[in-house]
């Protein structure tokens, strides 16, 4: 005998889709997006920058390797909910302590499984991301419709991810003291700056620039994270005060809020960029690295005109922009990941253009 369906996805533009429900059984309110990554669902779901976001995962089978204790992007997951089309809750891998079902559970994050992704993704293609609410199959097409426009549009995002203190993650024989601005920061960028000799102090997303000029930095960090750049004003007014004072790199939502303290304007993309397969060229090789991405949010290419920001990478899918510097500060940014973990691994070298500049401004001090 089939099993009923007990969970339902309700699209604000009137779309339903029936499936199972895994993870937190529990009703929310979110942003659907997907996720074209092949591997690596337990990095996505403990990625902070799908804070409010419901992903679907364009790979039919999730859960298979289960969740590791290493592999965390971060030590709370905060993700809106998981929507798949086949789940595994008996994986087969020798590093697995949980089930992912587990995980969504006990960080009260609801899953869904059964539905057709591959719908669901055709339909946020042409139709751009929408908000949608995860919930128990007796609710009606009429409540949940209700409930999504009676939930409002959260712009606290990047404050609820953000740590509350400063913390730090030391390595041996250290070259560099790196400030890293944590507006839902990954672990796995710790990680790469941590193996190229660099302390980092991690602090919150409103630390005032008059703290981090005390703590005597090498070089200034800018971290991804989710919602509208433009919500996250603190850090804009920080790269502000500290452009040319201090070597600064930023990766995703950090590239976007460079952008804006230099002038330039963002804008939200009609479904954004997620997985980890996306064509960038570096337009000071000629280069094209596959990339990493994470973003709903791109950078205006016409406003960086007189800005003094320089293109440096585009997006060869849709000529968005990826990637900006100011030579003359040290400041450079792109919008895609290259901590990517478990990849790909294309784009690390970005982190030794980090590592030089702080050289050259110690040279040069």
């Amino acid at each position: 005998m089939a099993r009923e369906f007990d969970r339902k996805l309700i699209f604000e533009s009137g779309e339903v889709y029936y499936g199972y429900g895994f993870g937190e059984n529990c009703s929310r309110v979110c942003e659907i997006v997907f996720n074209t990554s092949m591997v690596g669902y337990q990095e996505i779901v403990s990625d902070p920058s799908y804070t409010h976001q419901a992903v679907v995962m364009t790979y039919p089978l999730i859960g298979n390797y289960g969740m590791t204790d290493d592999d965390y992007e971060t030590r709370v997951p905060t993700i809106g909910a998981l929507v798949v089309r086949e789940y595994n809750d008996s994986p087969s891998n020798f590093r697995s302590t949980k089930t992912l079902s587990e995980i969504l559970e006990e960080n009260h994050i609801p899953g869904i499984y059964g539905v057709d992704t591959r719908k669901i993704t055709r339909s946020i293609r042409d139709l751009g991301s929408r908000r949608v609410l995860i919930t128990d199959i007796s609710t009606t097409t009429e409540q949940g419709l209700e409930i999504i426009k009676n939930t409002p549009v959260p712009h606290d995002a990047v404050s609820l991810v953000s740590c509350k203190k400063r913390w730090y993650s030391r390595t041996s024989n250290h070259l560099y003291n790196v400030v890293a601005v944590d507006c839902g920061i990954k672990h796995n960028i710790i990680r790469s700056l941590n193996a190229r000799g660099c302390n980092v102090t991690v602090v919150p997303w409103n630390t005032p620039a008059s703290d981090i000029i005390a703590m005597n930095p090498s070089g200034i960090f800018l971290s991804n994270g989710p919602g509208d750049p433009e919500d996250v004003t603190p850090v804009i007014s920080l790269v502000k005060e500290l452009r040319g004072k201090y070597p600064i790199f930023g990766i995703c939502l950090g590239h976007q809020m460079i952008s804006l303290a230099y002038g330039a304007r963002t804008y939200k993309l009609k479904f954004g960029h997620r997985g980890g397969n996306h064509p960038v060229k570096n337009l000071l090789t000629g280069k094209v690295e596959i990339t990493s991405q994470n973003h709903s949010y791109a950078v205006d290419e016409k406003s960086l005109e007189g800005t003094g920001l320089e293109i440096t990478h585009i997006n060869l899918l849709d000529k968005t922009v990826e990637g900006v510097r100011c030579e003359k500060d040290l400041v450079f940014s792109v919008q895609y990941h290259p901590e990517s973990a478990p990849g790909p691994q294309d784009s690390t070298y970005l982190f030794d253009i980090f590592i030089a500049n702080m050289k050259e401004a110690k040279k040069n001090a």
